[in-house]
């Protein structure tokens, strides 16, 4: 049986966003779809007058199910025949989110949202569920491209395999191309992207290229084969990490990324790259974790603190 697609739901225009996504991506794999909502001491959207901790307090029974059914009615307007389940569970929204995710397929959240759903995976929260959630997690932001292509971020890590066996399916379940894109870097140690970077930089492109086309062929090595529905479109790139996510995302319907990486996307979801690829991608970015042994993450991770 496939794992359900679990929504966070808030009742802000975002979350909505959200739940009508998730509900597509419930009917395209056959799977039911869960709607989330939880509250804690913290929730600022709760009515005065309810015991906060208690759903059935006055007031409190009626805005969830309010809430719950607004979400509801938005994800049958796109999936009439999906199963839908309502959970409303006590807890803050990111740690409720993180036990869902053990039984579920995807986890699809909006990038903004009420009370302590507000900034979720960004700012102080940033890569939360990317390092502790057990599946992948689809953050809804941008106007997508519904006729362009899923979008694949590519290095030659653990993770990136991840990232590319949920692009492929995705690609397939949704009929569309797929473009993979590796950024490599420069000659320099670090990825430039800053104002204070060196203004000259000195590398052999034609070599940088070529290794590029090295690691995508690696990466999708059998994966064609695999998927023969997909069309595979490669882009080598040599260039800033961030500009071109963002860039390549605005003709895209979904950019994959995966949640540790190396290479040209070192630190990708951890620092200034993955603020900058969920405050300012095109499209919703599905965030693929490596869910094998990772040593660095043990440590706090490559990218340092988010």
């Amino acid at each position: 049986m496939t794992k359900p697609v679990v929504a966070g739901v808030d009742g802000s225009p975002s979350s909505l966003d959200a739940v009508e996504v998730a509900g597509h991506e419930a009917a395209i794999r056959g799977a039911e779809l869960r709607l989330v909502h939880a509250f804690g001491r913290s929730s600022s959207h709760l009515p005065a007058g309810g015991p906060p901790w208690d759903p059935a307090g006055a007031g409190v029974r009626e805005l969830l199910d309010g809430t719950l059914a607004a979400a509801e009615r938005r994800a049958r307007d796109v999936a009439p025949r999906v199963d839908i389940t309502r959970d409303v569970t006590v807890g803050e929204p990111l740690t409720v989110l993180e036990i869902a995710s053990r039984t579920a397929s995807l986890v699809v959240v909006g990038s903004r949202g009420l009370g302590a759903f507000s900034s979720l995976l960004l700012g102080s929260t940033s890569g939360h569920l990317a390092a502790h959630g057990r599946c992948p997690v689809l953050v809804v932001r941008g106007r997508p491209n519904p006729a362009g292509p899923v979008l694949l971020a590519v290095d030659d890590s653990p993770a990136s395999e991840e990232a590319v066996r949920f692009a492929f399916t995705e690609a397939s379940l949704r009929g569309a191309d797929l473009m993979a894109l590796h950024v490599c870097r420069t000659g320099s140690p670090d990825v430039y992207d800053g104002p204070a970077d060196p203004p000259f930089v000195t590398y052999d492109e034609t070599h940088l290229r070529e290794h590029a086309e090295r690691v995508l062929d690696a990466a999708l090595a059998g994966r064609q084969e695999r998927y023969p529905d997909v069309p595979v479109v490669r882009r080598p790139v040599v260039g800033r990490v961030r500009h071109t996510l963002i860039d390549a995302s605005a003709d895209a319907q979904l950019l994959v990324v995966g949640a540790r990486g190396r290479g040209g996307f070192t630190g990708l979801l951890l620092g200034s790259v993955s603020q900058a690829v969920l405050h300012h991608a095109h499209c919703p970015v599905a965030v693929v974790r490596h869910l094998g042994k990772d040593p660095a993450a043990a440590e706090g991770g490559e990218g340092g603190p988010p």
